[in-house]
């Protein structure tokens, strides 16, 4: 291996507008034909053709989705290019884990209730007090010790995720971690969310407790109340190896690393410079502030209201997101130095007019800034992991385990 000296060069940060794809990948006729005609960026536009984006657009956004639409123009000036997905189906954490440089081992698909039977059984040989909930016919969740559920997750595939949700009144995050570890053993699926709130009840779980078409059961978490007070989450994924991504990559190279929002859930990194949030506007507070501190280093943003959004199927409060996050962007790009680079992506789609509540299987934007730069084509790169690849270049550290670096394309 060639042994790399990492540079001490400006910052790079990457903004994830979660869920802000731009049209469905060529698969979807095949792997996910509810996904055809899913274009969350031009729908929303053309849902409400009075959004303004001008810092997006400036940056090549129309350029990107591939057409302009009433005032919405392509730029002349902007270093652009798209990012197809290299992960199964279209999740935010495969997104991510991809996003930072690792092809992420494909996941097993099951619903939980194809798993309950070994899960249980894995947690009664443990000691834990296990009872399940639902009716007769219905798919069943789970209750620990009464204080902690698991089920489906009900927001992203079907089969891929399953959500362990406690009160954290009743249990501490780190024994929940623990009882957690037992499930994340018994199962190959995508990812195992761990999480809890203060100030609710088991009472307030099984209230939110939904089923979906016969087929999934689990706890509708911003029903629940569990996100309001004392939260904490951490994602336990499959396959997933921190090594050779680049967040470690830049930690074991003394290179500062910062993440904030939803990419602080689910990104690992030895880094002290973790900001948790949901709200965009304080998230861009926070980004504004650690770019102003740091001289050199990694700054991952996750704005997480836009998936929120798309889940919710509200075209105008994506909308208002999106005029937040632009004018938010504008603010950021005045500050940026001549070395900086600032790269803005999705990690999915999540188009609210598409007929479901579901991600949806999309190519992403793939809009760079660097003072005095323009007019780069940045080509459609076959993996989001060539965000991640660059940014191991523009550092001069080892490369990720995926992924092509287009930073040359940059100069």
């Amino acid at each position: 291996m060639i042994q790399m000296t990492p540079e001490k060069k400006g910052k790079c940060i990457v903004i994830i507008l979660d869920g802000f794809g731009i049209g469905c990948m060529d698969d979807v006729s095949e792997v996910r034909p509810r996904d055809i005609h899913s274009n969350t960026a031009l729908n929303i536009i053309k849902r409400n053709p009075s959004i303004e984006l001008p810092n997006l657009e400036n940056l090549g956004l129309m350029n990107a989705i591939g057409c302009e639409y009433k005032h919405h123009k392509f730029s002349l000036t902007a270093n652009w290019g798209t990012a197809n997905l290299a992960h199964v189906g279209a999740d935010s954490f495969l997104g991510h884990q991809e996003i930072i440089g690792t092809l992420p081992k494909p996941p097993l698909i099951e619903p939980f209730r194809n798993k309950i039977d070994i899960i249980e059984k894995n947690l009664k040989n443990a000691g834990y007090g296990v009872r399940r909930v639902g009716k007769q016919l219905d798919p069943k969740i789970l209750v620990i010790n009464e204080c902690v559920t698991v089920g489906d997750n009900l927001e992203t595939d079907y089969g891929q995720v399953y959500n362990v949700t406690a009160c954290l009144d009743l249990i501490s995050f780190e024994d929940l971690k623990k009882l957690a570890s037992i499930v994340r053993g018994s199962v190959q699926v995508s990812r195992v969310i761990t999480f809890g709130g203060e100030n609710i009840t088991l009472q307030d779980l099984l209230n939110a407790r939904k089923v979906k078409n016969n087929a999934i059961a689990g706890i509708d978490a911003p029903l629940s109340g569990v996100y309001k007070k004392g939260y904490k989450v951490i994602h336990l994924g499959y396959g997933i190896d921190k090594n050779v991504q680049i967040p470690t990559i830049l930690d074991k190279s003394s290179i500062d690393v910062c993440l904030i929002g939803k990419a602080a859930d689910i990104i690992q990194t030895d880094s002290k410079k973790i900001i948790y949030g949901v709200d965009s506007d304080y998230l861009f507070d926070q980004l504004n502030l650690e770019s102003t501190k740091m001289d050199t280093g990694l700054i991952i943003l996750n704005i997480q209201e836009t998936d929120l959004a798309g889940h919710s199927q509200d075209v105008q409060w994506y909308s208002e997101l999106l005029q937040l996050a632009d004018k938010r962007i504008g603010t950021l790009i005045a500050q940026l130095r001549s070395d900086d680079i600032l790269i803005i992506m999705a990690d999915h789609g999540n188009d609210p007019t598409i007929g479901h509540s579901n991600h949806t299987r999309e190519k992403v934007p793939l809009l760079a800034y660097k003072k005095g730069v323009e007019g780069k084509h940045l080509g459609t790169r076959a993996t989001l992991s060539d965000v991640g690849a660059t940014v191991a270049e523009y550092f001069n550290v080892e490369p990720p385990q995926n992924g092509v670096s287009f930073l040359s394309q940059l100069f």
